[in-house]
């Protein structure tokens, strides 16, 4: 048999007061590398991600996916005696806070890095928020899709005539990404200097950062790449286009030499590469609505697999439009075993395994999710309580 292996954050304890995606994603990818992850939810009613829907067997899609391997523990923060057992479980055992709940609720929770680090100085601290911890924007409401409206996003995405939001919640996918890995460098700084320190991610900021090659677009009042769909605003050939078959094919050139290699072998127009008008890709990026007729005319006698075909013969990239079965079915991830099963309250789900991973295979960390409250006597049997105790708390709602 297989000795266990050691995951890189076994020993450490995250105790999270967190809700929807940002945080909750975060802290699963902290749990996926073996961290002790206790979410604090609110008693009978949880992270109210736990309602968005019921499509996972009863359970809600963005719970399965962002909660797999940790502890519910059920605390109502605004009873006097939950919230001593909260400090309590940060005081004795917690190495990380992290929490996103509304703009100061934490802070008059007694969870500020300056309150808690005055009785416990290695204690990290990551604050998540719409916009920060400081600022004319403080104490504004943010979601995903006003994120990316305040971030410029929607203004480069989507069609000429309707902006876009992205499908998935790239706004608190950005914050979870950059929460997860400044919570890694502090626990590194921590080693070396002893003490914690406080973490800020605002939303803003984050997606933001994302937005870079947009904003230098237009740097000095340049003006911002347009809406073009799928296309890429700025690179062209490079986006979807369709084959005779009805189908549609996605490819993209990068360089001169796959320009060249795209006119010979693909659309089998070799002069075309000679000519002046697309001879490089801003006049390429021009001239797209002429240049695209051209490619259409010549993909309308070809089915996809044919023009596929052409382009994989010319080392063009290229793609499939996959719907979500498709990706389920994938055969590149099923060839390299990328799927593993998860337990929910109400049976086995698949899960995809954490991209990168460390270890190999057979060494990840896939916990079930948990029901609410699920871990709330074994913690506080952990902290000193009594049966009798935990009967009394929870006769008074306190858990």
């Amino acid at each position: 048999m297989k000795a266990a292996t050691m995951k890189p954050l076994n020993g450490i304890t995250i105790v999270t007061l967190e809700h929807a995606i940002a945080a909750p994603f975060a802290t699963r990818q902290l749990a996926d590398l073996g961290a002790r992850v206790i979410k604090v939810e609110r008693p009978g009613v949880g992270d109210f991600a736990r309602g968005y829907d019921e499509r996972v067997r009863g359970v809600a899609s963005h719970f399965v996916w962002t909660n797999r391997s940790k502890e519910s523990l059920a605390l109502d923060v605004k009873h006097p005696e939950a919230q001593a057992i909260l400090k309590r479980l940060i005081r004795e055992h917690a190495d990380v806070v992290v929490q996103n709940l509304a703009p100061g609720a934490a802070a008059r929770l007694g969870l500020s890095y300056e309150s808690l680090s005055a009785e416990k100085s290695g204690i990290i601290v990551c604050d998540i928020s719409g916009y920060g911890g400081d600022g004319p924007y403080r104490d504004k409401k943010a979601y995903d899709l006003l994120i990316q409206g305040e971030s410029g996003f929607l203004s480069v995405t989507g069609t000429p005539e309707t902006p876009s939001k992205a499908g998935p919640s790239i706004a608190d996918i950005s914050a979870g990404m950059y929460a997860y890995s400044n919570i890694l460098a502090a626990l590194l700084q921590r080693q070396q200097t002893g003490r914690g320190c406080k973490i800020d991610v605002s939303m803003l900021e984050s997606l933001v950062e994302w937005m870079s090659y947009p904003l230098y677009y237009a740097f000095e009042g340049a003006p911002p790449p347009a809406r073009t769909g799928a296309s890429h605003a700025t690179i062209y050939p490079y986006g979807p286009f369709p084959a005779g078959d009805g189908k549609t094919v996605l490819l993209g050139l990068q360089n001169e030499r796959e320009w060249v290699a795209f006119c010979e072998t693909v659309l089998q127009c070799p002069e075309l590469a000679r000519e002046e008008r697309f001879s490089s890709n801003s006049r390429r990026n021009a001239a797209r609505d002429e240049l695209r007729g051209i490619i259409v005319a010549a993909f309308a006698g070809l089915t996809a697999d044919e023009v596929v075909t052409r382009l994989e013969k010319a080392s063009i990239a290229n793609a499939q439009v996959n719907t979500m079965q498709n990706v389920w079915d994938h055969p590149q991830l099923a060839a390299r075993n990328r799927w593993r099963t998860v337990e929910t309250q109400n049976g086995p789900v698949p899960a995809l395994l954490p991209p990168g991973m460390v270890g190999g295979p057979g060494d990840e960390r896939m916990d079930p999710v948990p029901a609410l409250g699920q871990h709330t006597d074994g913690i506080l049997a952990e902290l000193g309580y009594a049966p009798g105790d935990i009967a009394r708390l929870r006769s008074e709602k306190a858990i």
